[in-house]
C-alpha cells in the first residue's frame, strides 16, 4: 500500500491518468479508477482506491457500505510488494481525514475501541489486510511509524514484511506473528492460520500485545483503522461488504 511504502518498491513509477474519479460524498455503485482516488461513505469512513505500487488499471465500485475491485490489471512478483491497498478507513491518511474523525488520539486516552468488518474473498494472490496506525506524534500526513497488520486471508505464496516471531492469542483466535521493517517504518503483523470472513473485536487488543512487545508506549498516537486488500495477482470480486469503527476517550 502507498502507506506501507514498501522497501522493494521501485522509485518514480509514472502516475496513471484517471480513468474515472471520484470525490466527495459517496452514493452507490461509485466508479473510482484514479490512482490515489477516495470518497466517503456514511458520513463517517473514506473509502481509497490506493493504487500505489503500479501504473496498471485498477478500479473498485463503491457501495453505501464498502466497496469492490472490478478491474484489476496489474501483476507482481511475490517476493516483492503488493500492487496496492484498496481499502475503507476511519482515521487520517496523507492528509485525508474522515470526516468527524476524533483521530489521532493518544493511546493513554482511548478508553474504547471497537472494530466490524465482512470480507468476500475470490481466486488471486492477496491478502486481506486490516491495518492499524501509529506515531509518536499526532500525525495525520505521510508515514507514520508502526504499522500493526492483521491478515484475515493469505492466498498464495506470500509473506509478511520481516520474520516470524511466535504465536500469540488475541480475541480468542490464534494468530502467528510477524515483525520487520520496510525501511520506511515498522511492522507487527498477525496471520490468523484460515481465512476469516467476519469478525467483531476489541482494536485495543491488538495496540495492548503491541504496546507489551515494547514497540510502542501509551504516549504514542492511534492515527487511523483500514480495512481493505493488497493484491499482488488478479483480486476481481474481492469485497469489503461492510465495515465499522470506532474510537472513544
Amino acid at each position: 500500500m502507498r502507506s506501507t511504502i514498501r522497501a522493494l518498491v521501485l522509485a518514480g513509477l509514472m502516475a496513471a491518468s484517471a480513468v474515472v474519479a471520484a470525490a466527495g460524498p459517496a452514493q452507490a455503485d461509485t466508479t473510482i479508477c484514479d490512482q490515489y482516488g477516495s470518497t466517503t461513505i456514511q458520513g463517517r469512513y473514506v473509502v481509497q482506491n490506493n493504487r500505489w505500487g503500479t501504473s496498471a488499471t485498477q478500479c473498485i465500485n463503491v457501495t453505501s457500505t464498502g466497496f469492490r475491485i472490478t478491474q484489476q490489471q496489474g501483476s507482481a512478483p511475490t517476493n516483492g510488494a503488493p500492487l496496492s491497498y484498496p481499502s475503507v478507513y476511519l482515521g487520517c491518511h496523507y492528509s485525508n481525514c474522515s470526516p468527524g474523525s476524533n483521530l489521532p488520539m493518544q493511546v493513554s486516552r482511548i478508553r474504547s475501541a471497537s472494530s466490524s468488518i465482512s470480507y468476500s474473498y475470490v481466486g488471486g494472490t492477496y491478502n486481506a489486510s486490516y491495518d492499524i496506525w501509529l506515531d509518536p506524534s499526532p500525525k495525520t500526513n505521510g508515514v507514520n511509524q508502526m504499522e500493526i497488520m492483521i491478515w484475515f486471508n493469505r492466498q498464495g505464496s506470500i509473506q509478511p514484511i520481516g520474520s516470524a516471531v511466535g504465536n500469540t492469542t488475541i480475541g480468542g483466535r490464534s494468530w502467528q506473528v510477524w515483525r520487520g521493517s520496510n525501511g520506511s517504518n515498522n511492522v507487527i503483523s498477525y496471520v490468523a492460520p484460515s481465512p476469516i470472513s467476519s469478525w467483531s473485536f476489541n482494536v485495543l487488543d491488538f495496540i495492548n500485545d503491541v504496546r507489551n512487545r515494547g514497540a510502542i508506549t501509551t504516549s504514542w498516537y492511534l492515527t487511523s483503522i483500514q480495512a481493505g486488500f493488497e493484491p499482488w495477482n488478479g483480486g476481481v470480486g474481492l469485497a469489503v461488504n461492510n465495515f465499522s469503527a470506532s474510537v472513544s476517550g
